[in-house]
């Protein structure tokens, strides 16, 4: 990992140290250096700071394996406008201005790497916005600044490896919009002890795949395990170069072991780690992701469940290929569930990868309408039992609905009357209503008589003759007895005797 920064410029010089001596140009070149063309190699010199003067057109400029321990600001005498390389390594290098790099713009190849530094501060490399490859491994960096990497638009290779960094800089990573083409990132060999696993988990495989996570002293658990399976089944640099490297430590004992192999059951027993399943429901738009590992990819095609490909970008209507790989669904159905396959190819390899999408067989009308069939079958039992009650035992009663206030007859009077009859009972307290005088023959007095006789119903009545109604006026009030109204069982006119 520590010679992958700069592999030409090494070449370049190798060829410079090969030169003979007779050949090295004298007018510009600084003492003890050797140039060649626009190459200053001035390594293992025994230099303690920067020689003098340094030609205006050098572009690599090599101090490394020297005694170089401070960068100041007035290293160099001017501008380098054509200075792109600049390597610093093996000088017990303790302290670099902010203001070092400010004479070199176009600067894309830095290496501080080997050295003593043990902070990054505020705006270390602000000025360095055309850097490409920063290495900074082998040092005693404790303390990262946050806005230390600012400006780096075009870092492409950051090396940490082999500090002391104990807390993860997740602010380089998270969003992309600080190192928007950071495609390296070395934190291996360093003092970390968790991870933000889920935070890690959401990054694009291209980033995961030279995340380098190895030889760091983090705790075992099944989330970790998870995580570096999850990127083992997919073939990542960053496990499959340093799996044997891949070790935490297990609790209580602090005793180092495989991460990969915590799903053992004399282990932590972990889970098998699967990759997650879209979900969905009838009518959703959803987008599909082609997460894969290569960064520049030159074809990309999907794969329906049905057997339909999409290769360019638009679709059916329904299936559309977005200019970022990514797949849309619209107005899903359940035959568009299952698995869709998404096939890449860089220059280098080619991939594919699978999203497996489940559509749930109901709707959902909104973020806050949860009903779902099952529930509102539920709701609608609960309240057809809530009306069965009330009209059960909150009907009103129907002698409410009689017309007026009148009190209930006496209890004998209804015992006379017709269980069929609809001729309402005789108010005891009311007075008799005057009738004209009418003589009576002999047989309807019989007749009357033996009706009384007979009882309700036509059955005999023990004793039916009627108890004389007491004599207290012409306006006094008497009760009704049998043989005054005799109702009729099928007729709600009163026969008057």
């Amino acid at each position: 990992m520590r010679g992958a920064g700069g592999p030409a410029v090494a070449l370049l010089l190798a060829a410079v140290a090969l030169v003979p001596p007779g050949s090295r140009a004298a007018a510009g070149c600084p003492p003890r250096c050797v140039c060649a063309s626009n190459i200053l190699s001035c390594s293992q010199a025994v230099l303690s700071g920067v020689p003098a003067p340094l030609p205006r057109f050098t572009a690599v400029l090599d101090l490394s394996h020297n005694n170089v321990s401070r960068l100041r600001a007035d290293w160099a005498p001017g501008r380098l406008a054509h200075l792109h390389s600049l390597l610093l390594s093996h000088n017990g290098l303790t302290f670099v201005s902010t203001e070092a790099f400010a004479h070199v713009p176009h600067l894309r190849h830095l290496d501080l790497s080997s050295n003593r530094l043990r902070a990054l501060d505020e705006n270390l490399f602000s000025d360095l916005a055309e850097l490409e490859v920063l290495l900074l491994y082998n040092n005693e960096i404790a303390a990262v600044d946050r806005t230390a990497f600012e400006n780096l638009a075009r870092l492409r290779k950051l090396y940490l490896s082999q500090n002391h960094i104990a807390r993860f800089p997740l602010e380089l990573l998270k969003d992309g919009s600080r190192l928007p083409q950071l495609a390296l990132l070395d934190l291996s060999a360093n003092r970390l002890k968790s991870l933000p696993v889920a935070e890690l988990q959401a990054l694009p495989a291209w980033l995961r795949d030279g995340l380098y996570l190895h030889a760091n002293p983090l705790a075992c658990d099944c989330p970790l395990y998870e995580l570096f399976a999850r990127w083992h089944r997919r073939q990542l640099s960053a496990v499959l170069d340093f799996q044997e490297e891949l070790r935490c430590l297990l609790p209580p004992s602090k005793k180092p072991v495989d991460i990969l192999s915590l799903g053992s059951p004399g282990l932590l027993n972990c889970s098998e780690a699967k990759e997650a399943v879209l979900e969905a429901h009838l009518g959703d738009t959803v987008t599909l992701g082609c997460d894969t590992r290569l960064r520049a990819v030159s074809a990309r095609e999907w794969v329906t469940p049905a057997g339909e490909r999409l290769l360019e970008e638009g679709g059916n209507g329904s299936a559309a290929l977005l200019a970022n790989g990514s797949l849309r669904l619209r107005a899903l159905r359940p035959e568009d569930g299952g698995t869709y396959a998404c096939s890449v190819a860089g220059a280098v390899l080619n991939e594919t990868l699978y999203v497996e999408l489940l559509v749930h067989n109901f709707t959902l009308h909104g973020p806050h309408d949860t009903l779902n069939t099952a529930y509102t079958t539920l709701v609608g039992c609960i309240l057809s039992v809530v009306l069965v009650l009330i009209y059960l035992y909150l009907t009103p009663c129907r002698c409410c609905c009689r017309a007026g206030d009148k009190p209930a007859a006496p209890h004998d009077d209804s015992i006379n009357s017709s269980m069929l009859s609809a001729t309402p009972n005789h108010n005891a307290e009311a007075p008799a209503p005057k009738e004209p005088f009418r003589p009576r023959s002999a047989s309807s007095v019989a007749a009357a008589a033996a009706a009384a006789a007979r009882g309700q119903n036509g059955k005999f009545k023990a004793g039916g003759t009627p108890e004389p109604a007491p004599k207290e006026g012409a306006k006094a009030q008497r009760k009704m007895s049998d043989p005054d109204s005799v109702s009729s069982v099928f007729s709600d006119t009163p026969i008057v005797v």
